[in-house]
Formats: structure tokens, sequence, C-alpha cells
């Protein structure tokens, strides 16, 4: 197959990039909350920064448009705490938020179990 044009490809990669992490971003920000417990939006930010080593890091206001999102579903609550003088917006899981991760968590180990088959050569005969 010949190469696609360069604008072609990083328009291809940017939208498949995109699909792709808009999930795992909410997989990560649910999994950091049920490790850590209650966090402010910056904290989040940080440990998704350095879990994935800066590279799986979404802008403020995508990792905010995700909490809200999570929120709307019942998944994550906030609340205002003031620390150090200063007010911050802390959010942690629901119970529901709890329950959905735990189920989440199975589908994620199945699909990691996939692409190792998958990367595999000896599995790839498989395929």
């Amino acid at each position: 197959m010949k190469d696609l044009p360069g604008v072609e490809k990083e328009k291809a990669l940017k939208k498949f990039r995109r699909e792709l992490r808009a999930g795992l971003y909410s997989y990560l920000i649910l999994s950091i909350l049920e490790k850590k417990g209650e966090l402010h939006g910056y904290a989040i930010r940080k440990e998704l920064e350095d879990l994935s080593s800066g590279e799986l890091v979404p802008s403020e206001g995508a990792l905010y448009d995700i909490l809200k999102s999570l929120k709307k579903l019942g998944l994550v609550e906030n609340f205002w705490a003031e620390i150090g003088g200063r007010p911050r917006k802390y959010y942690r899981l629901t119970p529901l938020g709890q329950e959905v991760i735990r189920e989440v968590r199975a589908e994620i180990e199945e699909i990691k179990r996939t692409l190792e088959r998958l990367e595999d050569p000896r599995a790839a005969s498989n395929i």
C-alpha cells in the first residue's frame, strides 16, 4: 500500500488517537481516584503525567471536560476544600464509580490479553 500524503496521515492519526484516548483517559482517571482517593484536578493530571512519562496527559480543558462527564454519569462527585488558604475542587469515586471501574477493569484485562496475543509472533498463526 502506498504511503498516505503527510496531511492525510496526520489527519487520520489525530482522529484515531483522539478516539483511542477518549475512553482511556476516563478509565485512567477512575483508576487513579480508586487508588489515591480524593484528588483535585491538578493532582489527577500530575498522576497521569507521572504514570505515562508525560505521554498520556490530556489538556487541562479536556481533563475537566472528562471529569464533568464522569460526574454527569454519576461515577465521580466533587467537593470544595480549602488547602493552604486556597479553595480547590476535589474529586472522588462514587459507589457507582467503584462498581463500574471494577467491571471495566475486567474488560481492560481482556483487551490487554488480546493485544499481547496479537503482538506475539507465536500467536500470529492463530489470527
